[in-house]
């Protein structure tokens, strides 16, 4: 089917690259594609392109990187492409000026269900809380985050042992098609316009910053469990292990499973036959150890780590 929209498409990491991919390929017209400068990474502070540039430069579309979003030179090249509706994912917060420029308006794809899970991290914060389904919601554009009319949404079940990393992926799949639906309503001239529901009480998915990824042993098991998995594989659970001589070593856990079982024992104890399991005491049970990376050291299965840690059960993990 022809779709008559010329589109510019805003985003940046690989949640959005894949949509900009999908659309490509399914011949619709990307005008161009906005996304953010090159930045250092990594421990060699390299410059690296964001996946959304990489994709853009793969197919040679036309870009810009605006240091400033309210910028004379790159709005007016902005508006040089003619595009009559924006696409936004994982991007910046727009200001007017730039989300009214398209005839059709600006939408975004975001990785929750609004109004529930508006902010930076919706995707980490619904397994962190433990819930068994999230979703996806495009919606238009207005004056504050996340608050614009729906278009569609879409739930997604969250299986028990997925974590973060999983769940992004099957979002980023999922967020593809939906954002292909979406143009398709715009260009049919109808697509829905639902203002956000009224809730109750709105949870939110605000930045993960260093403090959220400290375990807490005090907590209960099934707390600590979707902590992990809503961390896993990055920014990633951490934990400080004691060693039998006093020092403390920063620990990375990816994977848990729990068990739920009354014990007297302090929090952040551990049990182990020193060869094929790995269980920390918390407050209503144990935490088994699957996945675990010592400062300096490659991320291995607790039966590897154990090869080379055979006095772990004489240690245990602080708060």
């Amino acid at each position: 089917m022809y779709n008559p929209l010329r589109i510019v498409f805003m985003g940046t990491p690989e949640f959005a690259a894949h949509s900009l991919h999908t659309l490509i390929e399914k011949k619709y017209q990307v005008a161009g594609v906005v996304t953010v400068p090159d930045k250092p990474a990594g421990r060699g502070l390299t410059v690296q392109a964001s996946a959304v540039k990489q994709t853009a430069l793969r197919y040679q579309l036309p870009l810009l990187q605006p240091e400033k979003l309210r910028d004379e030179q790159f709005l007016e090249a902005l508006k040089s492409w003619n595009a009559n509706v924006f696409v936004v994912i994982a991007f910046r917060m727009l200001p007017e000026a730039v989300w009214q420029i398209p005839r059709y308006g600006a939408f975004n794809l975001h990785a929750s269900l609004l109004p529930q899970y508006r902010g930076a991290a919706p995707i980490n914060w619904a397994i962190i809380n433990g819930e068994i389904s999230t979703g996806l919601t495009t919606f238009f554009l207005d004056a504050n985050i996340d608050t614009g009319h729906i278009i569609f949404n879409e739930t997604i079940p969250i299986e028990e042992k997925e974590n973060a990393g999983r769940l992004h992926d099957k979002l980023m799949y999922a967020g593809a098609q939906l954002v292909c639906k979406t143009l398709d309503a715009i260009a049919k001239g109808n697509p829905p316009m639902v203002q956000q529901p009224q809730e109750d009480s709105l949870k939110s998915a605000p930045k993960i910053h260093k403090d959220t990824c400290r375990i807490n042993w005090n907590n209960n098991a099934r707390t600590i469990h979707n902590l992990v998995r809503g961390l896993s594989p990055y920014p990633t659970a951490f934990s400080e292990l004691k060693t039998i001589d006093g020092n403390s070593m920063l620990t990375k856990i990816y994977e848990t499973s729990y068990e739920l079982k009354p014990h007297e024992l302090s929090a952040g104890t551990i049990i182990s036959d020193n060869k094929s399991f790995l269980k920390v005491a918390c407050a209503d049970g144990f935490i088994a150890i699957e996945e675990i990376q010592l400062a300096g050291k490659k991320r291995v299965a607790v039966k590897d780590f154990l090869l080379g840690f055979r006095e772990i059960a004489q240690c245990n993990f602080i708060y």
